[in-house]
């Protein structure tokens, strides 16, 4: 079979098509070529995998020729994150919206070319969920929680779902799209995502930097590990028509933590010294995105797969700590943990 990853050398992209060509398989079937198009050049190790190839670009201008190439499945995790999305209107609709509208047509035309009916996994967020006058947002929002974005980003993510349902709907594609959680802990800088510093307050301290936390301790959020997540993502595309049920858009499992025992928790794994590295500035612009957010997501599709979240924010900080120590140069990254 023959899979297009979009957004394929970004971190998720990057890692999950690791672990596809690790498994050599997806739905029973073998995996022999993998597409990862993104505006940068894949990670070296990837591209030195025969299966793999890049389509390096913007993929609004790529969606056209890439559906010409025929592919049994999709994942589309390209995506201008929430603070982009936020501080620049038309990035939004342009990476987002337009993106995605085309790559579906596209798809579209291939069929009616005698093209084929890709498997489609969208990566959508828990940021479709948000506060609304005349909805009120519960402290843990689940699959059927009326999406209530008030973000652009989210509410991008929620009109593409919609899409996606539909195209489902009328037989050009076989699609689906999982909620994800905030990732963390995200190696590599700071991008330009209103959560970045959940993954900040951990990541910066270990490898020795201060961090300063834009949010109070008492905050809470969903998060999900790299790793959790990428599993969340192949059963997505592995799930049975029957399983999924008519909701076509599910919540993946989270961890609901605090600020505050996040950084209780690296105290634990890494020391006081670590955790003291993390200070407290107010940002009112991060913090009035992050008090659209859910603070607690439970994930009934996602049980029904087989999915769960991480047992604690403990480990997922241990996950962290292990992929350093197992990447070429990684231990960089952990210059602030004592031996």
């Amino acid at each position: 079979m023959k899979l297009l990853i979009t957004g394929g050398a970004g971190f998720v992209g990057a890692r999950l098509a690791r672990t596809l060509l690790a498994r050599g398989t997806l739905a029973g079937k073998k995996i022999e070529h993998v597409v990862l198009a993104d505006q940068f050049a894949p990670p070296a190790d990837l591209l030195a995998d025969a299966r793999v190839s890049a389509r390096t670009g913007a993929l609004l201008a790529q969606c056209a020729a890439l559906a010409e190439e025929g592919f049994d499945g999709v994942f589309h995790l390209a995506s201008a994150v929430s603070g982009e999305c936020e501080l620049d209107f038309e990035l939004g609709l342009r990476s987002n919206l337009d993106s995605t509208r085309h790559l579906l047509d596209a798809f579209r035309l291939q069929l009616s070319k005698g093209g084929k009916v890709p498997t489609f996994v969208f990566s959508s967020s828990v940021a479709v969920f948000g506060p609304d006058a005349g909805v009120p947002m519960p402290p843990v929002v689940t699959d059927t929680t009326l999406p209530a974005p008030q973000t652009s980003y989210g509410t991008h993510k929620l009109m593409c779902e919609y899409l996606i349902a539909d195209y489902t709907r009328k037989g050009y594609i076989d699609g689906r799209s999982a909620r994800l959680m905030t990732v963390t802990v995200r190696p590599g800088r700071p991008n330009g995502a209103a959560s970045s510093f959940f993954s900040g307050i951990i990541r910066e301290p270990l490898a020795g930097v201060g961090s300063v936390c834009p949010v109070s301790e008492d905050v809470r959020h969903p998060v999900l590990s790299p790793g959790r997540t990428v599993e969340g993502l192949i059963a997505t595309y592995e799930a049975t028509r029957e399983t999924l049920g008519r909701r076509l858009a599910f919540n993946l499992p989270s961890l609901n933590v605090s600020v505050g025992e996040m950084l209780a928790a690296l105290a634990r794994v890494a020391g006081p010294e670590v955790r003291a590295r993390v200070t407290f500035q107010r940002d009112e612009r991060i913090a009035g995105i992050v008090a659209n957010w859910p603070t607690g997501s439970v994930a009934g599709t996602a049980a029904r797969l087989g999915l769960k979240a991480d047992d604690s924010f403990d480990d997922i900080i241990r996950q962290y700590i292990a992929d350093c120590r197992a990447t070429p140069g990684g231990e960089a990254a952990l210059k602030g943990l004592a031996a």
